[in-house]
This record gives structure tokens, C-alpha cells and sequence, in this order.
């Protein structure tokens, strides 16, 4: 990040003609803490760099490379001093051409970026340039400690319905915000956690889902939250009670989900489904965390009380070009479905991976291709951006409507 501009969050503008190329890199620069600006030609940088200056310009350059060429004089006779990051599916000839023409006029040109490229690609570059979230650091430290200074925020992940395309959902993540070592992963300080100190968290993070469904919700955005708690922990936790004090007061509150993995749910599936139909009246619903390895337990039920099972990543990657995660996902779909349960994807990374789940009939996924998790502040910013533009659009097209009417 350049001197003088560590206070403020890091901006990056997406140039291609393709939208979903402009939003696949948007959400992996906004999982990073960066905001983004989409354009569907370069002609319209010139206008929006009046208004604020780009730390990278993510350009695209399509069969006719003229209109790059013209975007990168523009940017160069500007003066513009950020950096720009070609992005073609284009031969070699072609990107060193345009790349240096940038040069010739002083920019900052970074390597090229070959299409398709896929989630590291995109956070190498920003690693190297040293903008967004710094990575996490290998620190440890205890839970109790987290917890008791205040130090545990909770980090939302969206989820796609991978058909339409649409955000349907968040699941919460535990970070630790520490004050010498920064953000801190899970695995910093959840093992060795007291069950007493597990609770605690389980606790807290099921408020906190609640109360962030409540924010959104104000600005029109109503999405089915998720949080991770163990069944040991569950059983002890006055669900009930946390409920009915956060969850948002509408007829249209999407309801919450409640993540177990697979492991403990075989170990405790009798206790599982007692709990799944004391939280059924409250709209609260269970779901299998990183399902797969225990397939042959759960198959020959007759019934399965929960709402989604989720497919462990480790079946999901590659899934569009293994011959042995293929058919693994194909089959844990299908049981989800026809036990009547939603059939999420976790951990995509690839796009090849998100078209075969598709194919197959998964309904949702989540993953750093659709989104990292981000800080809820973060996260409530880029939905009530979004949700303010479709409001401005919806209201710009009923303008043009009435317009025709009136003609």
C-alpha cells in the first residue's frame, strides 16, 4: 500500500466485458478487505477516476485489444500512479504489446494474468502488493483468554445458490483480533478449549448471527444465517432463549441454520434429532457439517432430520475433473435430496468445480471462489451498497417505463 493511504480501505477497479469475470474478482478482492468498482468498458475509467483513484486497475483485454490500448494511454496521459494488472485469454504477442505500451507511458505494469485463473492467482497479487488483510500469523492462544478480553469477533462467509446465482445465506466464522498478533484463525486458539469456554463461544457467536440477520434486514436484505456448534454444546445452550431475545421480529425472517459435523452427529445422532425437533417450532434448523466419510452410517435411515448436508471439501475440490470426487458428490447430492435437505458445496475454489456441481444438482455453495469471510462491518457495507444500486436501477427502469407509457 502506498505511503499516506494505510487509514483508508484499499480500491481496486475490475474492467472486463464479461460480468462474471467483473464479479468473481470482486469477491475475492472484497473477501481480501478491498472495495471494487465494476466497468463493462474501459471508456468509463476516465470518469471514474475523477471521483477516486484505484489502488490496482484490473483490466481485461478482449479479442479487439484497441480498446485496452486506448484505457491504458488514457490511464498513463492521467497521470494515474497505481498499478494495472492485464487480465486476456489472448497469446503472449498480444499482452506484451499492450503491456508495454503502459510502460512507454510510465505506468505501473504488473505480470499478466492468463484466463482462466483461478482464487490464488488473484490473492498472490495482492499478497505482493501488500494490500488488504495481512495473513494470518502462526500464534497461540487460549480461548478463555480470547473471550475474556473481548478480543473474539465473528466473520460472515456468503452463500450462493449456485443456479441462481444469488446470495441466499452467510455462515459465521470465529477470528480473534489480538492485539499484538492481529487477526487469528481458529486454529490459534480453538484446540485444547475448555467445553465450558466452547459454549461460551457457541453462545456468543448464535447472538451475534441473530443480531447481523437484524442489521440487514433493515435495508431490505434477509438472509438465512449459519453458526458452528458442537452437539455437546448445543444441548446445554438455552437455544431457545437466545432466539426468542435476538432473532429479528418479521413475518419473512428467513429462519437460522446450525451447523454440526459429521463426526459427532454419528456419534450422537439420536440427540442430534431430539434437538433438531425442539428448534423446529423457532424456525432453527440442523445441518451436517462436512458430510461424506460417513455416507454408509446416515444412508440407510429412513429419515434425516436436517435441512442441509453439506459436502466436505475434500470431495468438492476437483470435483469437475476427478473421476473419484465426481461421483462422491453426485451420490451425497442425490441423498440429500432425497431426504428432502439442501445440498451445499464447501470450499469451492474453482470455477470448472462450481459449473460440475451445478450439473450434478447441488443447490448451494461456499467457498473463496463465491466469497471469503469477511468482517461483518465489511460484509453489511457491500450489502447495502448492493442493495441501494438495484434499488437505483429498479427505480431508473420504472422511469423509462412510464416514460414509454406516457408516449
Amino acid at each position: 500500500m502506498r505511503g499516506g493511504d494505510e487509514a483508508r480501505v484499499p480500491l481496486c477497479f475490475v474492467v472486463d466485458t464479461d460480468e462474471s469475470i467483473c464479479h468473481f474478482v470482486s469477491l475475492i478482492l472484497h473477501g481480501a478487505g478491498i472495495d471494487t468498482e465494476e466497468f463493462a468498458e474501459g471508456r468509463s475509467l476516465p470518469a471514474a477516476l475523477k471521483r477516486r483513484t484505484p489502488d490496482v486497475v484490473f483490466l481485461n483485454i478482449a479479442l479487439e485489444s484497441a480498446e485496452a490500448i486506448e484505457c491504458v494511454v488514457s490511464l498513463g496521459k492521467r497521470g494515474y500512479g497505481g498499478f494495472v494488472q492485464l487480465m486476456s485469454s489472448r497469446g503472449s504477442a498480444v499482452l506484451e504489446h499492450v503491456k508495454s505500451i503502459g510502460k512507454q507511458h510510465g505506468l505501473l505494469m504488473l505480470p499478466v494474468l492468463k484466463k482462466p485463473f483461478e482464487t490464488g492467482a488473484v490473492l498472490k497479487i495482492l499478497q505482493d502488493l501488500k494490500l488488504g488483510q495481512p495473513p494470518a500469523v502462526a500464534a497461540r492462544i487460549d480461548l478463555k483468554d480470547a473471550l475474556g478480553n473481548g478480543w473474539v469477533e465473528f466473520w460472515y462467509q456468503p452463500k450462493i445458490d449456485l443456479r441462481k446465482k444469488q446470495l441466499v445465506g452467510a455462515e459465521a466464522f470465529a477470528r480473534v483480533r489480538h492485539p499484538q498478533n492481529g487477526v487469528l484463525m481458529p486454529a490459534a486458539f480453538m484446540p485444547g478449549a475448555s467445553e465450558a469456554d466452547l459454549i461460551t463461544l457457541s453462545e456468543r457467536a448464535l447472538a451475534h448471527a441473530l443480531q447481523a440477520a437484524l442489521s440487514l434486514a433493515k435495508f431490505g436484505v434477509n438472509l438465512r444465517m449459519a453458526v458452528n456448534i458442537p452437539v455437546p454444546a448445543l444441548a446445554k445452550i438455552a437455544v431457545t432463549d437466545i432466539v426468542q431475545t435476538y432473532r429479528p421480529q418479521f413475518d419473512k425472517w428467513p429462519g437460522m441454520i446450525i451447523d454440526m459435523v459429521e463426526e459427532q452427529i454419528i456419534r450422537e445422532l439420536g440427540l442430534a434429532s431430539d434437538i433438531a425437533k425442539k428448534l423446529d417450532h423457532l424456525n432453527v434448523k440442523l445441518a451436517i457439517d462436512n458430510f461424506g466419510r460417513g455416507y454408509s452410517s446416515l444412508a440407510r435411515l429412513k429419515e434425516l432430520p436436517f435441512a442441509e448436508l453439506k459436502l466436505d471439501r475434500a470431495f468438492v475440490a476437483d470435483c469437475g475433473t476427478d473421476k473419484v470426487n465426481a461421483p462422491l458428490c453426485k451420490t451425497v447430492i442425490d441423498l440429500a435430496h432425497n431426504f428432502g435437505s439442501i445440498a451445499v458445496a464447501i470450499g469451492i475454489e474453482k470455477a470448472s468445480d462450481a459449473l460440475a456441481l451445478v450439473s450434478m444438482g447441488c443447490d448451494h455453495g461456499q467457498g473463496f471462489l463465491l466469497g471469503q469471510p469477511m468482517p461483518e462491518e465489511r460484509f453489511t457495507s457491500l450489502l447495502r451498497q448492493r442493495a441501494a444500486s438495484q434499488a437505483s436501477a429498479a427505480h431508473a427502469a420504472d422511469g423509462r417505463v412510464m416514460e414509454k407509457q406516457r408516449a
